[in-house]
């Protein structure tokens, strides 16, 4: 009998996690029931199309209000399995569940690192009531073995996010509305905040000032502030008309293509889901040596890796810029990574498999 599964994510973002949520529950609701929670009017609530969607919102100091509603729609749907992924939905997940008649398995899928040790009675009670957790990368796994207890520490799997190759894209609307001639593009993707780290990159390709490049920062602002400071420091470093920012946009593989490299410059991603998408639009990365992209990268044989220096990033767009046949092999190694050990399909199916 197939089981219900519940994706939860109330999270007002819209990176990999939140993406990565949308993902397991259209793949899921191909091969049974599921449905989906998530927060009115954040952007994840944007890109779900059912009108069966749950809205919930997320009440930090009131936790028993959102996890009562989220009881009566387990109750009412049935539900065998509540699937989360943020962190932050932890408490009102396992009030839900101990309010709820159905009582179903909790299954977390960790997105971010552990730091701490979980052996306090509050968290103890938290993960008693977890039945398994996912993670997205050897080191994460490695990190919650290591911090929860082992008399309450739940089944832990690794299991890869997975992407899907891209069709081409005719990117000539963006080469017009940007007034793009032959220009090498940088791009980086993903939510502008100062822990991504964009002030890197726009340092870099100051650095480069002899090159024909333009920087393309494509994602939405989660912070004002540090949005404000790159402005400024593109100011001050005279480089404002080799930079562009997009914006929020639903347009992320075509801009993606745009590019001829993008680049990860997070000092800590765990994972980094737009290192594969990018991969799977061939194009070429270059990431930060750290973390979830040495899990995803073989240095120089499908994308390249820096120190997280300025000075390094901008020798490594250099590499690229003047040896244009080495963007093609990288491109091509890529793309077959993304078939073998990246393969959306049949990630997505190992999940399922766990879940149920």
């Amino acid at each position: 009998m197939n089981k219900k599964i519940l994706e939860v994510c109330l999270s007002p973002g819209l990176g990999g996690l939140e993406l990565f949520t949308l993902q397991c529950y259209q793949n899921f609701s191909q091969k049974g029931v599921c449905h989906i929670v998530a927060a009115p009017h954040k952007k994840l609530d944007m890109y779900i199309n059912d009108s069966k969607v749950l809205h919930i919102k997320r009440a930090k100091f009131f936790p028993f209000i959102p996890a009562f509603r989220l009881a009566k729609y387990i109750d009412r749907m049935d539900i065998d399995i509540l699937h989360f992924h943020w962190n932050k939905d932890i408490i009102t997940v396992v009030l839900a569940k101990l309010l709820s008649n159905k009582k179903p398995s909790i299954i977390l899928t960790r997105h971010m690192g552990m730091t701490r040790f979980k052996n306090d009675f509050y968290h103890k009670w938290l993960y008693r009531h977890i039945s398994k957790i996912h993670a997205v990368t050897q080191k994460v796994k490695e990190q919650l073995i290591h911090f929860i207890p082992a008399d309450i520490r739940p089944e832990i799997e690794l299991i890869y996010l997975g992407v899907e190759p891209k069709k081409e894209i005719d990117t000539t609307f963006l080469k017009e509305r940007h007034h793009l001639k032959d220009e090498f593009i940088v791009g980086i993707i993903g939510r502008i905040q100062e822990g991504k780290d964009q002030h890197i990159v726009i340092e870099a390709i100051a650095a480069l000032k002899m090159l024909n490049l333009k920087l393309f920062i494509i994602g939405d602002a989660m912070d004002e502030g540090y949005l404000q400071q790159l402005h400024k420091l593109c100011k001050s470093l005279d480089i404002e008309e080799r930079v562009i920012f997009t914006g929020f946009t639903k347009e992320t593989d075509a801009y993606m293509q745009l590019c001829d490299i993008t680049v990860l410059a997070t000092k800590n991603e765990t994972f980094g889901l737009v290192i594969i998408e990018s991969m799977a639009n061939g194009t070429p990365v270059i990431a930060t040596d750290r973390g979830g992209p040495l899990e995803i990268i073989d240095d120089r044989k499908d994308g390249l890796l820096y120190d997280g220096t300025k000075e390094d990033l901008a020798n490594k767009i250099a590499q690229l810029y003047d040896h244009r046949e080495q963007q093609q092999l990288l491109k091509n190694s890529s793309l077959k990574k993304i078939t073998t050990k990246f393969n959306k399909t049949n990630q997505l199916k190992k999940l399922y498999d766990f879940l149920i």
